[in-house]
């Protein structure tokens, strides 16, 4: 693992943060059904969670040399709540994988202060990742 190559998995990082945080604002306008009042809510606290995400790991970036992108990953919507979750859970445990191993890929670089971001952001995501399964009754 170069320093590159870990700017460029980052980068990464920060287009599915961008396309979290949006299929996160269409998931929140269009879900119905009294029943997920609240997780509809706690679905808007998550964007501005994952923007935040997406600006630490832009900082990091920059700190190490590189340019941060504007590159959003795919997003997925359906018209069922129920499925809209499901896809939001399944984007968080992704992201929960891609996080683990930015921290790995942090320590074997020594990129300290990095590593105590990712652990951050990790943090964050298994915190949405509880919040959703919650609301899905899992």
């Amino acid at each position: 693992m170069t320093k590159d190559e870990l700017i460029s998995d980052l980068n990464g990082d920060i287009a599915y943060e961008f396309a979290a945080a949006i299929q996160y604002v269409q998931h929140a306008a269009t879900m119905t059904g009294g029943e997920f009042q609240a997780i509809t809510a706690e679905l808007l606290v998550h964007v501005n969670e994952e923007i935040g995400h997406a600006n630490l790991l832009a900082e990091q970036i920059d700190y190490l040399g590189g340019t941060p992108t504007m590159d959003v990953a795919e997003r997925h919507t359906d018209t069922a709540p129920k499925k809209m979750l499901e896809q939001d859970l399944e984007g968080e445990r992704l992201a929960i994988r891609r996080y683990k191993e930015r921290v790995k890929q942090a320590q074997t670089l020594e990129l300290y202060a990095l590593e105590n971001v990712l652990k951050q952001i990790l943090s964050d995501e298994k915190e949405h990742e509880r919040d959703l399964m919650e609301a899905l009754g899992l």
